[in-house]
Parts: structure tokens; C-alpha cells; sequence
């Protein structure tokens, strides 16, 4: 009999869970969460055990047995910087998560995954695997002009992985000898150069680098948001919305709904138009600079993520960047197969978890 894996997932609004016998998806439930539920929570890792409630409250009405899991994989969040690959979620996870590098719904999935665990059993362990903090940067990467303000690595790195490994195995190759150029295209965007199973360089997709989203800013002209800054219309903490929340798309366009946006273009809207061709001109423009970190030397460029179903906003970045290397689009986001196929290697001795420290 294969085992049973439970998969946690949180987003800002909502809690993904799914069971996996083995490979097999056997059960998938996005439970939803007002906003007037959240409020009353001042950070986001004040959520866990709300969440972990309801998640054990919709177990327990579709007739789900804690006691045949053998695995809890959960969305790993904003750690500190480490490589890619597996973590046990243990103490120094959970005090880190409390008090994290940036609030982020992601940092929720280690600790809701660790205490379901434990209501589980003692032999029941909770991981995380590539999560957003992951920095395999280039020491030439982190290098921005001033020595106060090091690049960092923020991206979507599970489902940048995720789709990159599902490339190579379709092409009967190893992920770790391929040079390949990933874009993660949702809420935020994220265009990563990966050598040799790394990534050597992205854009810090969470909170002002590389393009415009349908809700982040991306890079801004620096002096010019200095002004912003000290110009007095604006708290510190609203100017990070603008960066991330208010940015992008919401920012001249009122929504953040890329599938609006794209309706609005076919119905004759010219502004919509404009706004929604500048934000592929920039994926495109990213992924040139991409191209240039792996010395042109490109297998295949690759486009992923919830805004990549449109083939409006692909076909138009297609035109930009095919001369660099093929373009294949894998729409959608494969975060709980990724985590549930992790959770398999784990168990079955192929990946070795990391202890984190």
C-alpha cells in the first residue's frame, strides 16, 4: 500500500490541503477565509492555529483517518537563506517562522504542517522543501551599486523547480545539466536563471526587482521613489503596499485580476492594452538580461505560473526572447504535487532531508 501524504498549502485568503497516496491525488479542498476572520490577527504567523483548526475541522467531516498519514509537506516561507532542497521543520524553524524576514502567508505552511504532525503522532514529521527564501545566488548577483543594499533572493522557487525537474524528465535529462531560464508568472513575478540545478540569479520578485506584476511594482527608478518616500503623502508601511499589493496592475488598472485585464484588452480598452503589453515587454526584457548571466547559453526558457494560461500575454513575450531558445509554457502553479512528490522521495530514501539550523 503507498503511503499517505498530507499537503498543506496557505495563501493569503485561503488554505490549500490535499492527501496523496503515493502519487495519486486523493483528495483536494482550497478552504476559503474572509477577510473579517483574519483581521483580528496583527501578524500573519498568528494564523496557525485558526488554520490548523479548520484544517483538522474539514479532515474530520470527509471521514480522513490522521492515523494513515505518514508525511506532512508544508509551503515553506521566508527562513532565512538557504539552499534549495528538503527541511525538517523542527524548533529553530519555528522560531525563526515567528519571526521571520518578511511577513508572507508562505511562512504559515512549516508551522501549521509541524503541529499537525504532532497531533498526528511522534513519528509522524513535518517538512518544507524549496521555499521562498532559497539563495543559491552568484556572489556576482548579490552586487547592486551600494554595499548597504546586497541583492537578495526571493522568488518562487518550488514551482520554479517543480516545472524545471518536470522539463528534464520529459526530456529523458538530468535538471542538473541544464541551463535553463524559469518565469514564475502570478500575483508576482519571478524570472530565474538556473545552472546546473541552481539558481545562479533572479529578480527579488517579493518586494521591488524586475518586472511589474498584477499586483507588485517591480523595479522602480530609484531617485525618483526616494522623492516619493520623503515627500510626506506617504507612510513607510504604505509605500510597501505600493511595492507589493498596490503595485502593477492594481496600480493603473484597479485590479489585479490578470483575466479581467486581458478582457478588458479584447473589448478595445487602449489603456488596458498598454499596461498589459508593458508587462510581458518586461518579463521579456528580464529574461533577455537572463540570458546574458548564463553566457547565452540556454537549453530552453520555460513560462509558468496562474498568468501564463494566457495566451495573449506568452505568445507576445514568445516573439521577444524565441531567438534566445525555445519557449515552453507550463500554465499553472504545481506547488502540491511538487510538495506531495517531495514527500515521496523522502520516504522513500531518494531525498535526504536537511536538518535546519
Amino acid at each position: 500500500m503507498n503511503p499517505y501524504i498530507l499537503v498543506i498549502n496557505p495563501g493569503s485568503t485561503s488554505t490549500k490541503i490535499a492527501i496523496y497516496e503515493g502519487r495519486k491525488q486523493t483528495y483536494l479542498k482550497n478552504i476559503k477565509h474572509e477577510t473579517e476572520e483574519l483581521a483580528p490577527f496583527s501578524h500573519v504567523a498568528d494564523q496557525y492555529e485558526f488554520r490548523k483548526n479548520i484544517i483538522l475541522s474539514d479532515l474530520k467531516e470527509n471521514n480522513i483517518d490522521l492515523n494513515t498519514i505518514s508525511l506532512v509537506m508544508g509551503r515553506g516561507g521566508l527562513l532565512k537563506p538557504i539552499p534549495g532542497g528538503a527541511y525538517r521543520v523542527n524548533e529553530a524553524m519555528i522560531r525563526d517562522i515567528h519571526h521571520p524576514m518578511a511577513e508572507h502567508e508562505s511562512n504559515l505552511g512549516g508551522i501549521i504542517a509541524y503541529e499537525l504532525a504532532k497531533e498526528i503522532g511522534p513519528e509522524v514529521n513535518a517538512y518544507i522543501v524549496d521555499p521562498t527564501c532559497v539563495d543559491e545566488l552568484e556572489d556576482l548577483a548579490r552586487l547592486s551599486g551600494l554595499p548597504q543594499l546586497p541583492r537578495k533572493s526571493f522568488l518562487h522557487t518550488l514551482n520554479q523547480k517543480a516545472v524545471a525537474r518536470r522539463y528534464a524528465k520529459e526530456e529523458g535529462k538530468h535538471y542538473e545539466e541544464l541551463s535553463l531560464i524559469v518565469t514564475h508568472m502570478g500575483g508576482g513575478i519571478t524570472v530565474g536563471a538556473h545552472k546546473n540545478g541552481r539558481i545562479i540569479d533572479v529578480n527579488n520578485g517579493l518586494n521591488g526587482d524586475g518586472p511589474y506584476s498584477p499586483e507588485r511594482a517591480g523595479g522602480l527608478p530609484a531617485g525618483q521613489l526616494v522623492d516619493l518616500c520623503f515627500s510626506g503623502t506617504y507612510t513607510k508601511a504604505e509605500i510597501h503596499k505600493l511595492l507589493k499589493g498596490k503595485g502593477g496592475l492594481v496600480a493603473y488598472l484597479g485590479t489585479n485580476s490578470a483575466v479581467e485585464v486581458e478582457n478588458r484588452v479584447l473589448d478595445g480598452d487602449e489603456k488596458a492594452k498598454l499596461i498589459y503589453d508593458g508587462m510581458a515587454y518586461q518579463v521579456a526584457k528580464e529574461i533577455g538580461a537572463m540570458a546574458t548571466v548564463l553566457s547565452g547559453k540556454v537549453d530552453v526558457i520555460l513560462l509558468t505560473g496562474g498568468v501564463a494560461y494566457s495566451d495573449y500575454l506568452t505568445s507576445m513575450i514568445r516573439d521577444r526572447v524565441s531567438f534566445i531558445a525555445p519557449v515552453l509554457v507550463y500554465p499553472g502553479e504545481d506547488e502540491m504535487m511538487a510538495l506531495a512528490f517531495n514527500g515521496l522521495l523522502i520516504l522513500t530514501g531518494e531525498l535526504t532531508p536537511v536538518e535546519y539550523q
